[in-house]
C-alpha cells in the first residue's frame, strides 16, 4: 500500500473513526458479531490485501484459482472439495502450510511474484450442501478488499448467487464478474447474451455495471484462453499500488457503513417498540382507570339492590307496628320479649341472609373483574416478550429481563390471590368498619348477621318505649298511637342511617381495595416504565452520536473514493 502523506492523514483518521464506532457499539449493547466486524475491520488495515473468489461450488473456483495462478495448488472435483478457506500468500516454498488461528482457515505458500503483496483467498461454495461451508464463505466476505465472483455459463448468475452478491454489496465490497465454463458457448451471440444477463442481474444488485469477463478455465490449463488474458490486464489494474491503496482503505469503511446501518436499524426497531409499549402501558392506565369508573357504577347498582331490600324491611316493620301497637293488641304488649321475637319473626324476616347474600354477590363481582385485569396485564406482558428469532441485544434482555419479572408479579399475584383469599379479606374489613360504625355489633358474626343485631336493638328501643309509657296507667291509653309514631319515626331515622352508614362503608372499603389493586399494579410496572424512560434518553444520545459517525464515515469514502 502506498503510504503518502495523504494516505497516512486517512488512514489515521480511519482508525480512529473504527475505534470510535466499537466504542460505540460496545456502549449500545450491540451483538458481539457487530463488534468483531468492528474489531476486524480496524486489523483488516494492518493485513495483506485480500483477493477473495467466490460463487458457487460447481462454478469452478478452484480450477479458476490453478489456471489463474498456472499451478495445480489448489484440489478440483465435482463434489464440494474446498471444505476450509484456502489463503495462498507468496513464499519460496511451494504448498508449505503456515499455521493459522482459524481451524477452518489454511494458509499456503507458492511462489509467485504475482502474489507479492496480495493474498489469493479460495471459499467453499455459496450453495453447498453442507451449510458450514456457506457460512464460513459468508463470515469471510467483509474481511475482503476485492471479490472475485465467480459464476458458470451454464447455471449463470442464479438466484443463489444474486442473494450472495447482494450480501457483498450490503458489505460495499467493489466486485469483478468472472462467468467460467465459456467454451460451453459455441457462437459469439451466445456470449454476448450471457454477458448482458450477467450484467444486468449484477447491475440490478450492486446499482452499477461491474467489469464481466468471460473465461475458460479448462482452455486455460489445456493451452491458453483469451479470456484470461483479459483477466489478467483487469487484475493489473485493480492491483496497482494506487488502486490497491484505495481498496485497501475502501473495505473497512464499507464494512463500518454495514455496521452502523445495522445499528441504527436495531435502533429504530427498539425506538418503535418502546413507542409501541408507552402507546400499550398508556392504554393499560386508561383501561385501569375505565375499570375503576365501571366497578364504581355497578357498585351503585348494588347497593340501590342493597337499599331496596332495607326499604322492603322498613315497609314490613311499619305494618309490624301498625299492627302491633294498637288497643286491640295491649296484651301483646305487656310482654315486651314475645314482642321483639314477632318483630325479628315477622319484620326482620330473612333480612340478614338477603344482605350477606347481596355483599357476597358484591365482592364475587369485584374480585372477578380485578382479577381478571390482571389477567389481562398478564397476557400484554407475554405478547410484548422479545421474540426468540429477534436479535438477542442487551436491550432485548434487559428488556425482557423486566417483562418477565413484572409477568412474575402477575403471576404470583393470581396465583397467590384467589377469589376466597381477596373476598375474605375485603368481607373482613367491611366488618371491621361495621363493627366500628354500629358499636360491635357486627364484630365476628358477619354483615347480615350485624345489620340484624342492630334492628333487633331498634326493636328493644321502641319496644322499651311503649312500655315505659304504659306505666303512665290511664295516661298510657292516651299515649299510645303518639308511641306508635315516635316507634315508626325512630324506625326510619334508624334504617336511613344504617343505609348511610352501610353505603360509607361499602364505598370506602370498595375504593379502599381498588387503591391497593391500583397500587400491586403501578409497583409492578414501575420499574419498565422507567426503564423505557432511561432506553428512549439513550437511543435518542444514540442518535445524534450515530449520525456523527455517519458525517464521518461519508466524509472519508468520498476522500477515499478520489484517490483512484
Amino acid at each position: 500500500m502506498l503510504v503518502s502523506d495523504r494516505v497516512q492523514d486517512i488512514l489515521t483518521r480511519e482508525r480512529t473513526l473504527l475505534a470510535d464506532l466499537q466504542a460505540f457499539l460496545e456502549t449500545q449493547g450491540a451483538p458481539p458479531e457487530a463488534v468483531d466486524y468492528a474489531r476486524t475491520a480496524t486489523r483488516s488495515l494492518d493485513e495483506v490485501f485480500l483477493l477473495v473468489v467466490v460463487g458457487e461450488f460447481n462454478a469452478g473456483k478452484s480450477s479458476f484459482v490453478n489456471a489463474l495462478l498456472g499451478a495445480s495448488v489448489l484440489p478440483e472435483g465435482v463434489t464440494p472439495t474446498t471444505d476450509r478457506i484456502y489463503v495462498l500468500v507468496h513464499g519460496e516454498k511451494p504448498g508449505q502450510m503456515e499455521p493459522t488461528r482459524d481451524p477452518f482457515v489454511s494458509r499456503l505458500t507458492y511462489p509467485l511474484p504475482s502474489l507479492e503483496g496480495v493474498a489469493l483467498v479460495d471459499t467453499p461454495g455459496t450453495n453447498a450442501i453442507i451449510r458450514q461451508h456457506q457460512a464460513l464463505t459468508e463470515g469471510f466476505l467483509p474481511r475482503a478488499d476485492l471479490v472475485l465472483f465467480l459464476t458458470s455459463a451454464d447455471r449463470p448468475f442464479t438466484e443463489s448467487e444474486r442473494q450472495f452478491l447482494s450480501l457483498a454489496a450490503r458489505w460495499g465490497r467493489s466486485v469483478i464478474m468472472v462467468v467460467n465454463k465459456s467454451d460451453l458457448l459455441e457462437t459469439q451471440a451466445q456470449k454476448a447474451q450471457v454477458r448482458e444477463f450477467v450484467e444486468a442481474g449484477a447491475r440490478g444488485v450492486l446499482g452499477l455495471t461491474p467489469p464481466v469477463l468471460l473465461i475458460s478455465a479448462r482452455g486455460e490449463q489445456r493451452g491458453g484462453d483469451p479470456g484470461f488474458h483479459a483477466l489478467r490486464e483487469v487484475l493489473k489494474l485493480r492491483l496497482s499500488d494506487t488502486e490497491r491503496t484505495r481498496l485497501k482503505l475502501a473495505s473497512p469503511l464499507g464494512t463500518a457503513a454495514e455496521i452502523l446501518s445495522g445499528e441504527e436499524g436495531r435502533a429504530h426497531a427498539a425506538r418503535q417498540t418502546l413507542s409501541e409499549d408507552v402507546a400499550i402501558l398508556r392504554d393499560l392506565e386508561g383501561q385501569r382507570e375505565r375499570h375503576r369508573e365501571t366497578m364504581l357504577g355497578e357498585l351503585d347498582g348494588q347497593l340501590n339492590r342493597m337499599g331496596r331490600l332495607l326499604s322492603e324491611f322498613e315497609v314490613r316493620a311499619d305494618k309490624f307496628i301498625d299492627s302491633k301497637l294498637t288497643f286491640r293488641n295491649l296484651r301483646g304488649l305487656i310482654n315486651s320479649r314475645d314482642l321483639e321475637d314477632a318483630f325479628r319473626r315477622e319484620a326482620v324476616a330473612d333480612l340478614p341472609d338477603a344482605i350477606d347474600r347481596q355483599f357476597g354477590t358484591m365482592i364475587d363481582r369485584f374480585v372477578e373483574a380485578n382479577l381478571h385485569f390482571w389477567e389481562d396485564v398478564q397476557a400484554f406482558l407475554i405478547r410484548r416478550q422479545p421474540s426468540s428469532e429477534v436479535a438477542r441485544t442487551r436491550f432485548s434482555y434487559d428488556r425482557g429481563a423486566l417483562l418477565e419479572g413484572i409477568a412474575g408479579s402477575a403471576r404470583d399475584h393470581l396465583e397467590t390471590t384467589t377469589e376466597h383469599e381477596l373476598g375474605r379479606q375485603l368481607a373482613q374489613d367491611a366488618e371491621d368498619a361495621l363493627k366500628g360504625a354500629v358499636g360491635g355489633l357486627a364484630g365476628g358474626i358477619g354483615i347480615g348477621a350485624g345489620i340484624g343485631a342492630l334492628i333487633g336493638a331498634t326493636a328493644l328501643d321502641f319496644t322499651g318505649g311503649i312500655l315505659a309509657g304504659l306505666t303512665l296507667g290511664s295516661l298510657g291509653l292516651f299515649v299510645l298511637p303518639n308511641k306508635r309514631v315516635q316507634a315508626q319515626r325512630g324506625l326510619r331515622q334508624k334504617v336511613a342511617a344504617l343505609r348511610v352508614a352501610l353505603e360509607q362503608i361499602v364505598r370506602r372499603e370498595y375504593e379502599r381495595e381498588q387503591e391497593r389493586a391500583d397500587a400491586r399494579l403501578r409497583d409492578a410496572i414501575s420499574p419498565y416504565t422507567r426503564f423505557t424512560e432511561q432506553e428512549q434518553a439513550r437511543l435518542a444520545g444514540a442518535e445524534v452520536r450515530a449520525a456523527q459517525l455517519r458525517v464521518t464515515l461519508e466524509g472519508l469514502q468520498t476522500e477515499v473514493k478520489a484517490l483512484g
